[in-house]
């Protein structure tokens, strides 16, 4: 009917959503904290894979009813409106998530470690170790810098990283492949509002594929981290600050690799049209964001 306006009814899923992603999260925390406490075996990672299936399974739930909502022909423009407003805020959120990482790693690089070096109105020199510099990354941590002057050691995880990874390998390969999927996922945004299925499957599928490449290039920059430079989760300040900026990207890039993915057997079922295909287009933001994120990484992460 003219004016209509479609409610969707009640639904457990958005408190389950809740739920299962604090239990991933709560997991994830644990694993973490053993992991830095040298405990290998840890209940985290068993509260972390519960959490992430049951979140798994909540999307799947969640978005199938969508679907099956939006096929039956239910949503008006006012609920398809709420959906773009829902996406943009979704979108805002994780610029929001980034920002606080990026800007601890703008806060420590140019605040903590030159007051700790004792440059500015508020340093304090020595107050880690005698004749601490102000360099980024630092490769030395206060309980190596104590076990060198002391001989003593505490914990066998005092390291700082022995080199680090270089923007001109594996990072600058990844900043190729992302910036590529870019264009892919826009010349199947094309595609599809012209009409043309063809193109849209083939750049949509080049576009996850590039995807899931750079994860597994990023895999390998992991194991080469790990196994030949020392770089390490737990290799002081900067091995958080890196695995945690770069940990997070890496899995929203699978993340939006499958939801592109998704995208691409929903074209090929024939859920989209040329002019109403917002499921697509809301995957194809975020993945221009995952993107956009890269680009800040590679430059202050890998280059700067």
């Amino acid at each position: 009917m003219a004016g209509s306006y479609y409610v969707p009814e009640q639904s457990k899923l958005p408190i389950a959503a809740t739920i299962a992603s604090s239990v991933m999260m709560l997991g994830a925390g644990v694993w973490v904290v053993d992991s830095n406490a040298g405990n290998v075996y840890s209940n985290g990672s068993s509260l972390f894979a519960v959490g992430l299936l049951a979140v798994l399974a909540v999307m799947w739930f969640w978005f199938t009813t969508v679907i099956k909502e939006h096929q039956a022909g239910m949503n008006s423009a006012q609920l398809q409106k709420s959906y773009v407003w829902g996406m943009g805020w979704f979108i805002f959120s994780e610029v929001m998530f980034f920002a606080a990482f990026f800007g601890a790693l703008f806060y420590i690089r140019n605040f903590s470690v030159p007051w700790l070096a004792g440059e500015g109105e508020k340093g304090v020199a020595n107050m880690l170790w005698t004749g601490f510099e102000n360099v980024w990354p630092l490769m030395q941590t206060p309980a190596q810098a104590l076990a060198d002057s002391t001989g003593i050691v505490t914990t066998d995880q005092v390291k700082g990283p022995d080199e680090i990874i270089p923007w001109t390998g594996l990072p600058l390969i990844n900043t190729l492949l992302l910036l590529s999927s870019s264009v892919t996922v826009h010349f199947a945004h094309v595609g599809l509002k012209n009409g043309n299925d063809k193109a849209m499957s083939r750049w949509l599928a080049a576009t996850v594929i590039l995807g899931f490449v750079f994860v597994g290039f990023q895999a390998e920059e992991y194991v080469l981290a790990y196994t030949e430079l020392g770089l390490t989760l737990q290799s002081g300040v900067y091995g958080a600050t890196f695995f945690m900026l770069t940990g997070f990207h890496g899995l929203h890039v699978c993340i939006g690799a499958i939801m592109l993915g998704i995208m691409w057997i929903r074209h090929r079922r024939g859920h989209f049209k040329p002019h109403d295909h917002f499921g697509f287009e809301a995957a194809s933001w975020y993945w221009h964001f995952v993107d956009v994120v890269w680009v800040g990484l590679f430059l202050f992460v890998y280059i700067l």
